[in-house]
């Protein structure tokens, strides 16, 4: 990680910095962070969406009570005001489906808890009960879409244990191979990659390769028979399947590769297939759904931005925006969250914890000269939003890292992000979750 030097907020970056002074001038001031409050002050995002596709809403740490205030308003706005029908949110693909059924009314309100009770608490849940709630209103309905590998990484049996059924049906000869790479996933399984990941590291390397050649066979054998499983199962159902199988192979190589950045022994940019799996599933999800429709994607600063993520000069991954963008050009649009000042949460790895981590309320430093916190901070604006296409400054002169937790990620900020929306002061959510 960066090392981090004190600083006064004076230091961050001087009042005459051209890209601060730019800020000071172009930065829309909001009026709260009400989800509920009216959007009006929200108009100018019009501009920085344009006729994108697909709007991805950061944010520079996870468990951040302002940060999930302020992504429930963009929610808000881009579905009232701009017809965004599809959200999509840093979870599991594969678990994502009941979550859909859910916030389309089936099942009782309280039954979300049931849902989530495995999951990490991100902030989906206030989202997904004002989702339900806008459903119950509307003559136009949003659908919901997880993205991510199973369990965050913790578990594969969220997408192995639903192609029980399916195999039953399309290809029973193939069951005892999948059972036994349930065996297998089953014997390390937790809440999050936190827990998995050195559970699985404690399998003999024997196992370990085991599990990943009876995934591959899987995988290879339910390509080669599409034809066959199409015609026995239907072409969404068996597009779901085979989905929910690659989650499963990329969370099983995100294991190796996590294994290896922490023993030093990782290849370069190999944590890649995680944001890889969810950048195809968010372009999955839009190959699925109604002609024209728009997607909020919600996640991790980290993982929407368009550049590679690096630390101390070695590149560590290609994030999930890099490949949307890409894909799709203009038709995805980064926005970070962060914040220049007040508390942040740390994770702190603890396998006695109940995801395998626990949260650390930690005091932000002022911002580093040469950050976009800094840049806000001495512009004065306050709470507000940026978009960064028309800025006069050339991204390579512009800020060159944004807050990643505690710490910064450097990057060419003005070529990661299409905009910020800066919060002043952030405080952490209470952690009785962990």
């Amino acid at each position: 990680m960066p090392v981090r030097t004190e600083k006064t907020s004076s230091d961050a970056t001087s009042p005459l910095d051209p890209f601060a002074a730019w800020l000071r001038e172009h930065t829309t001031a909001l009026t709260g962070l009400d989800p509920d409050a009216p959007l009006d002050d929200l108009e100018p995002l019009r501009d920085i969406v344009g006729d994108a596709r697909v709007v991805a809403l950061g944010e520079s740490s996870h468990f951040i009570e302002e940060f999930g205030l302020a992504r429930r308003r963009l929610v808000r706005f881009l579905v009232e005001r701009c017809g965004f029908g599809l959200l999509a949110f840093e979870y599991g693909f594969s678990e994502g489906f009941a979550l859909d059924t859910w916030t389309r009314g089936e099942g009782v309100d309280g039954g979300l808890e049931e849902h989530l009770e495995a999951a990490i608490p991100i902030g989906l849940a206030e989202q997904l009960h004002e989702l339900r709630r806008h459903n119950r209103t509307t003559r136009h309905p949003v659908r919901f879409a997880g993205v991510d590998i199973p369990a965050a990484g913790g578990s594969l049996l969220p997408s192995l244990t639903p192609l029980t059924g399916y195999l039953r049906d399309v290809d029973p000869d193939l069951l005892p191979l999948l059972e036994k790479a349930m065996a297998t996933a089953g014997r390390f399984a937790g809440t999050s990659g936190a827990l998995a990941a050195p559970a699985w590291s404690r399998l003999e390397s024997t196992e370990q390769d085991a599990l990943s050649a009876d995934l591959a066979r899987l995988l290879t054998r339910f390509r080669s028979l599409e034809p066959l499983y199409v015609e026995r199962g239907g072409r969404y159902v068996y597009d779901v399947a085979l989905r929910r199988l690659e989650g499963a192979c990329a969370a099983d190589y995100s294991f190796r590769a996590m294994a290896g950045l922490f023993a030093g022994t990782g290849l370069p940019a190999d944590t890649s297939a995680r944001d890889a799996y969810m950048a195809g599933s968010v372009l999955w999800h839009l190959a699925h759904a109604a002609p024209g429709t728009r997607m909020v994607l919600a996640a991790h600063n980290a993982h929407i931005q368009r550049t590679p993520v690096s630390f101390d000069g070695r590149l560590t991954g290609l994030p999930m925006g890099h490949y949307l963008h890409h894909a799709l050009g203009d038709d995805y649009v980064a926005l970070g969250i962060t914040s220049s000042a007040g508390r942040t949460a740390e994770m702190r790895l603890d396998e006695s914890a109940r995801f395998g981590f626990v949260v650390d309320d930690m005091a932000l430093e002022p911002p580093e000269r040469g950050s976009v916190e800094g840049a806000f901070d001495a512009a004065g604006v306050g709470l507000g939003i940026a978009g960064f296409r028309s800025v006069p400054v050339d991204p390579a002169a512009g800020p060159d890292r944004v807050r990643i937790q505690a710490s910064y990620l450097h990057t060419p900020v003005l070529e990661a992000f299409d905009g910020v929306l800066h919060v002043p002061w952030s405080t952490v959510v209470p952690s009785e979750g962990f």
